[in-house]
Formats: structure tokens, sequence, C-alpha cells
């Protein structure tokens, strides 16, 4: 199983264009999601104790144990999920996890599917309702996988912990972690929908547009699932977003930048701006810090607004490894 996941977008659109392959009698590879109803008991409970006890190795800070019990890729490159395990163990220490029901995803084929869609209790004409749910996985093996989400409350705010699953054998073998808080800033994907559209009607469309990602990104456990809620804020988003936003190039310090995300990050109680750009090499730290500088002052000369809803920006310059380099200063401080 390899993960890369990314947003599933216009999901209403797809789930009809799907009725429509079947109907015309087009082969697809079967990819079939189960949810509480559907799974058999016996399925049921193994996915929901695998999932509770590999929150209590998380709690316990027991990466080791984990480890043990995870796929190969996963187990190959664990240094993630044990960074995130020794965060939030603190975070976990006696707390009662309380899962909900689970997802069973069913792949099909002798081959990787290179976008595996999964759609998730009932749809209506127009797409999801408010039970069901879709998951999109690129590159994902054929075979048997399951997706339980446990809430828990703890001293810090309430977290979500998300395990992929993946069936070998009798056993659920750990694909996948992702420990979440739902809030960023202090505030929840509510407040942040809520006030994306306070700032479209004052006609700031680019902070607007910035809000409703962060309240999609909120309002799910995992980052490649969407409901119908999430839907809905994606057609809102996509009356406020500039065609230019985030721009291809960008001119700066007698250079020309490659942009390639805007995003919003929570840091504590503030929200900040991010924007990273193609870098040849970040091997020069002072050389990469003044580009950065550079790209910090241009983006904000392009959308000033961002400036009066944003607490700070970060400039990451990235190279073609993946390393990257980044600079964080407040609003204030750029000049």
């Amino acid at each position: 199983m390899n993960f890369s996941f990314f947003d599933p977008h216009c999901l209403a659109v797809r789930w009809v264009s799907l009725l429509l392959l079947l109907a015309a009698g087009v082969t697809v590879h079967a990819q079939t999601c189960l949810t509480a109803g559907d799974i058999d008991a016996a399925t049921n409970t193994a996915l929901l104790n695998a999932a509770q006890n590999y929150f209590g190795m998380v709690a316990r800070g027991d990466a080791a144990t984990l480890r043990q019990n995870a796929i190969a890729g996963v187990a190959a490159g664990f240094s993630g999920i044990e960074t995130a395990i020794k965060d939030n163990q603190s975070n976990f220490a006696g707390a009662t996890p309380a899962p909900r029901s689970p997802y069973l995803l069913q792949a099909e084929g002798t081959a990787n599917l290179e976008r595996a869609e999964f759609l998730c209790g009932v749809f209506g004409a127009n797409g999801q309702t408010a039970n069901s749910a879709v998951f999109v996985i690129p590159n994902l093996s054929p075979g048997n996988y399951g997706i339980v989400i446990i809430d828990v409350t703890t001293a810090k705010g309430p977290f979500t912990v998300a395990f992929v699953l993946e069936k070998q054998a009798d056993a659920w073998k750990l694909g996948g972690l992702y420990i979440k808080q739902p809030q960023a800033a202090g505030h929840d994907g509510d407040w942040f929908a809520q006030h994306a559209r306070d700032l479209k009607a004052k006609g700031k469309n680019e902070s607007a547009w910035l809000y409703f990602l962060e309240a999609r990104e909120l309002l799910v456990p995992v980052s490649f699932m969407s409901t119908m809620v999430t839907d809905k804020l994606y057609d809102e988003s996509q009356t406020v977003k500039p065609a230019d936003l985030p721009p291809t190039d960008l001119s700066a310090g007698g250079k020309t930048f490659k942009l390639t995300a805007l995003f919003p990050l929570a840091t504590g109680n503030e929200l900040d701006v991010v924007v990273k750009y193609q870098s040849a090499s970040v091997a020069d730290s002072a050389a990469t810090f003044q580009d950065n500088m550079a790209v910090m002052k241009a983006i904000l000369a392009k959308y000033p607004e961002l400036r009066d809803v944003f607490d700070g920006i970060i400039a990451r310059a990235v190279e073609p490894s993946g390393r990257d380099y980044g600079s964080m200063l407040p609003m204030k401080s750029v000049k």
C-alpha cells in the first residue's frame, strides 16, 4: 500500500459520472466501501479491537510494538509516526478512546489503482448525504482496508486519531496513523466557514478562500476524506477563489519565483499563511533566507488584505529533493 493523499473535489459530479459509466456497461475496477450496517459482526469487532489496541500503544508511547504491527512499507519509514506518538503521548495518557463506526474498503484487481475512490453510505441524486463519506486514495494496491476514527477528549481539547488498517492474513496491520486536533487557533471548522462568508461579504476574496480551506481541513479527520458538508464548502470556496491564487510566478527581489502552494497554518493561538515556492537549492541558508524575505514582501504586496486577517507569514523554499528551508515573520515585521 502506498498512500499519497489529496483533497477529493467535485465529488457529486464524479458520483453522477460513475453512475453513467455503470449504466453504460463500462468495466471499472471494483472499489467498494462497507459501513457499519453492512460489515459482518466479526469483521466489525476485529477492526474496532485493532484500532483500540493500537491507540493503547500510542497512549503508552510504545512505538516499537506499533511498528512491529505495521505493514512493511510503513514500518520501513516509521519516523514520522514515531514523532507523532512522542508528541501526543502526554495528551492521551489516561484518556478514554471513543471509536466511531468503522469503514471497510475493498479494492479489487491485480495492479495498483492509480486513483481509488470509495463511496461510503447512501448517496442521493446530487451526491453525498448527511451520513455518507468519500475516500480518495491514489496508488492503492488491491486488498482489504479498514478506516477507524477515534475521538479523544483531552486536557488540551478534542483530538481525532484515525487508523488506516490493511488486512494481511488474519490480522489487521497498521497502514497509517493520523492524529489531529479539529481546532486551529482556538476555533473549529464551523467558525472558519462562517468567517469565510463574512470575509466574502466584505469583498476579501483571497482571505475568504483561505478560510474556506481551513474550514474543510478541520471538518474531516483525514485530508483524503470528504463529506456532504465539506463538498458544499468546496463549492462555496470556488465562488471566491481568484484565478491567480496562488499565482504560478511571482516577481520579487529581481527574481521570478514559481509558487507551488498558499495555505493557512495554525501555530498555537495564531493563524499564519504559508507560501511555498520552488528553489534549485536551499544549501545556502543565508541566500535562501533573503529569497524568503523577498517572497513574503511580494505576496503581501500582491494580496495586502492578508495582513489584516493573518498573524504571520511563512515562506518555504523547496528544492527538487524535497528538502526545504522556511522563514517566519509576524505581519507587522514585513515591511
